[in-house]
């Protein structure tokens, strides 16, 4: 599997909305497509519109399977990154 960063802009208008969607990717992800995606963490941002975005860590087996674990869970997938290395300098807090 290759690690992707998804980018989920503007996508839910607050929290509610936000765990809701998490509910149904995880259960897509776990359910659906378990040899294919794994859903590592989210940072959620605060975009400048006021509603909530998203920075996803995914393990895949591909782009094309990132993409069609958003289209199932019904995610927007704005892009699809692949990370080509990992730069540690803290723990996440």
């Amino acid at each position: 599997m290759e690690t992707y960063v998804i980018m989920r802009r503007s996508a839910w208008a607050d929290a509610p909305e936000l765990q809701a969607a998490a509910a149904e990717s995880t259960r897509v992800g776990n359910e659906e497509m378990p040899d294919d995606v794994r859903w590592i963490r989210s940072y959620v941002i605060q975009e400048a519109d006021g509603r909530l975005g998203t920075a996803c860590i995914y393990q895949a087996t591909s782009e094309a399977a990132a993409r069609e674990h958003a289209r199932r869970a019904e995610l927007a997938a704005d892009e699809v990154l692949k990370v080509v290395d990992t730069v540690v300098v803290r723990d996440d807090p």
